[in-house]
């Protein structure tokens, strides 16, 4: 017999940053409570070993567990996985499950880890409901890999408004291409992200 559980979609949030990230993940993270009914998957341009204590340092002051992601590894619901400083995150999904592939390909405009690699793969997930955020950074990664991802129904986009952002470009770029359905300031991106998932349940 199937559980509710069973036939409940899971829920996603994938979220792409860049410069003035660390003070905006700080400031939507600490927002989400511990029970959040969803994984959380994260691309913020650093360099490798930067992500690691940028995820511990997040751990110490969020309700939700924040983690540098690792190769093989299943998504938790109530977990922030960053993608390791110089190499690429993908979810893969096997036997139903969501699984984190970390690759080590050529950079993709100019990043690794990118927006678009790690958005494209969110794009392969099926029974998920999705959640596409894009904050602070310079340049148009996650744009490309947001007009992917909206090719499902099931898929809300929000961008960072240019009023909090330190720089425009990734916000914008993602505005742009006509995909995004909530422009936000930082302080607002957590409540959008729990208000829709209420209406969704």
């Amino acid at each position: 017999m199937t559980s509710r559980k069973e036939l409940h979609r899971k829920n996603i949030i994938c979220i792409g940053t860049s410069t003035g990230g660390p003070r905006a993940l700080q400031a939507v993270l600490t927002q989400l409570p511990k029970d959040l009914d969803a994984s959380i998957v994260i691309v913020q341009h650093m360099p490798p070993k930067f992500t690691k204590s940028l995820a511990d340092r997040l751990n110490t002051i969020c309700e939700i567990d924040v983690k540098e992601a690792e190769d093989g590894e299943v998504l938790k619901e109530g977990t922030a996985y960053i993608a390791p400083g110089g190499r690429h995150m993908t979810i893969a999904q096997i036997a139903g499950k969501a699984i984190v592939k970390i690759l080590d390909s050529p950079t993709v405009n100019g990043h690794r880890p990118s927006v678009d690699v790690l958005f494209n793969s969110i794009h392969q997930l099926t029974n998920f409901d999705k959640i596409g955020v894009i904050m602070t950074g310079m340049g148009a990664d996650g744009a490309a890999g947001l007009i992917e991802l909206k090719k499902d129904s099931n898929v809300y986009a929000i961008a960072e408004s240019e009023e909090t952002c330190i720089v425009y470009g990734m916000p914008g770029a993602a505005v742009a291409t006509k995909k995004v359905d909530a422009i936000v300031k930082l302080d607002e991106i957590a409540e959008t992200i729990l208000t829709y998932m209420e209406k969704g349940t």
